[in-house]
Order: C-alpha cells, then sequence, then structure tokens
C-alpha cells in the first residue's frame, strides 16, 4: 500500500474573515497538491478563526452549511482531501468541530470536541460526546481529535483500539504549553502505535499566543516532519508498511491487562 502523503497548513489565517481563511486554505490546497499531497489538514477553528469571542453565534454554522460547501469546492478543485476545523451549529448548541471533507467533496467525518479548554471554550461551545470518529482516505484508517483531546490517553488509546492509523489534530496549543507539541504528541503516537498529525495555529490571537510546532509524529515517537513559529506548510509520509512493522514490534497493545483498569473509569 502506498504511503499517504499529507500537508499540515500551520496558519491562522485572520479571525472573523471566512472569505480569506477559504482563500488561504484553496492557496495551501494548490501547493499541497503540487508536491502530491492527498490530504490536507488546517488547524482547529481555522474556517472562523479561535479568539471571535461574542462572533462564535454569529460566524457558526451546520455541518453542511456554506463554509463546507466552499471547502469541499477546494478539495475537487486541488483533488485532496481536507480537514478544517469551524464552529458547528446544531439547533441551538454549538459544538467546537473539525470535518474532513474527500477529494470528491463529499464529507467523510465531522467530529465535535469532547473536553473543552479553558473559559472560553467552556461559554461558548458544548462539548462533543463521540470519542472515536473514524474514515477511511486511501486504505488508511483516519481518525478526527481537537487540540486538548490528545492531551487525555484515554482518547487516544481508544483510537488506537478502534484501528485507527492516521489520527488527524487540528489544534490551537497556546504558549506557555509548547511541550504538549514539542514531547507529549510524540509519545502518544508511541504508546498507542499510530501516526499523529498535529497541527497548530500560530502568533498572536487576542489574549492568546499561539506557539506552532506543528508536526507529524511517527508509530516509532519520531517527528517525521516539524513547523517552526511561523506560517508554514510542511509535509510528511504516513507509511501503512513501516506502521504495520512497529505494530509487530512493539508489545504495548498486546501486553494490555484491561481487568487490571476498571478503576480508571
Amino acid at each position: 500500500m502506498p504511503s499517504l502523503r499529507t500537508a499540515l497548513l500551520q496558519s491562522s489565517g485572520r479571525p472573523g474573515a471566512v472569505a480569506e481563511n477559504l482563500k488561504t486554505l484553496d492557496e495551501a490546497a494548490a501547493r499541497a497538491a503540487e508536491a502530491g499531497a492527498r490530504l490536507l489538514v488546517a488547524p482547529e477553528l481555522f474556517l472562523t478563526g479561535y479568539a471571535i469571542g461574542d462572533a462564535v453565534p454569529v460566524l457558526a454554522e451546520p455541518a453542511d452549511g456554506t463554509g463546507a460547501r466552499a471547502v469541499a469546492e477546494i478539495a475537487v478543485r486541488h483533488g485532496l482531501a481536507v480537514l478544517y476545523g469551524y464552529p458547528e451549529r446544531d439547533g441551538e448548541r454549538i459544538f467546537n468541530a473539525s470535518q474532513l471533507i474527500g477529494a470528491d467533496g463529499v464529507r467523510l467525518a465531522n467530529y465535535r470536541k469532547t473536553h473543552l479548554f479553558g473559559c472560553f471554550e467552556q461559554e461558548w461551545f458544548t462539548p462533543g460526546e463521540q470519542t472515536v470518529v473514524q474514515t477511511d482516505l486511501d486504505g488508511i484508517r483516519i481518525g478526527l481529535l481537537i487540540c486538548y483531546d490528545v492531551e487525555f490517553p484515554e482518547n487516544v488509546r481508544a483510537h488506537a483500539l478502534a484501528g485507527t492509523d492516521l489520527l488527524l489534530v487540528p489544534t490551537a496549543q497556546m504558549h506557555p504549553f509548547q511541550f504538549v507539541a514539542e514531547s507529549v504528541v510524540p509519545v502518544r503516537a508511541f504508546e498507542s502505535q499510530m501516526y499523529v498529525a498535529y497541527v497548530n495555529r500560530v502568533g498572536p490571537e487576542g489574549e492568546f499566543e499561539f506557539v506552532g510546532l506543528s508536526c507529524l509524529a511517527g508509530p516509532d515517537g519520531t517527528v517525521r516532519t516539524r513547523a517552526g513559529r511561523g506560517e508554514e506548510l510542511v509535509i510528511g509520509e504516513v507509511d501503512p508498511e513501516f506502521l504495520a512493522a512497529s505494530r509487530a514490534a512493539n508489545p504495548y497493545l498486546a501486553d494490555r491487562r484491561p481487568g487490571l483498569y476498571g478503576s480508571l473509569a
């Protein structure tokens, strides 16, 4: 099975400016496709911006809203799948969500963040209730989480047990928590034997300072590609043959003793 070339868009776009953010996404998709990528991953709440305060209910849209249709057009135009973050409206509730659109413009998966971080998110968003959301892309099982979710090992282990090969984690990681990007994410990839694409916002936005450092971590705990502290598009390979070999060599999942872990729940 061939590798899945994956592009990570490290950018905050322009908060509150959906049209401009879609243009940035379109330009990144063109560059990613030219480099042979089959998947482009954008950060948490990329469609609208993160620090948008009371504009959240104004800019929130349903999963099949105008933003989703615009992203689908981008995916089709450039022939690659696109994962992006956005505020999803469902009736009176708003979720911090991410959506994966296939190269044919069809929605492959939609995920609602289950662990909300800080006062801002807890004020505006409803937590999701489904931990494991998956789909398949080019023969690789894709799983979705968002930012803070990946800091809970239970979430990632649940994906491992469900067969996730590549975990996509759009994020808004801020100072002073850069150790998550530098250390926690590669460990999560190793301990649960999967690839993890952690794709961050960057620079100042409202009261926040996003640290960048987006990465694609492999199942051996090494970082295959890493962005710096600025706007950047980086590309890495998700190799299913290497993943299979790593899983065969690493005993973590096989040596688990679930009967001992009941107190964790």
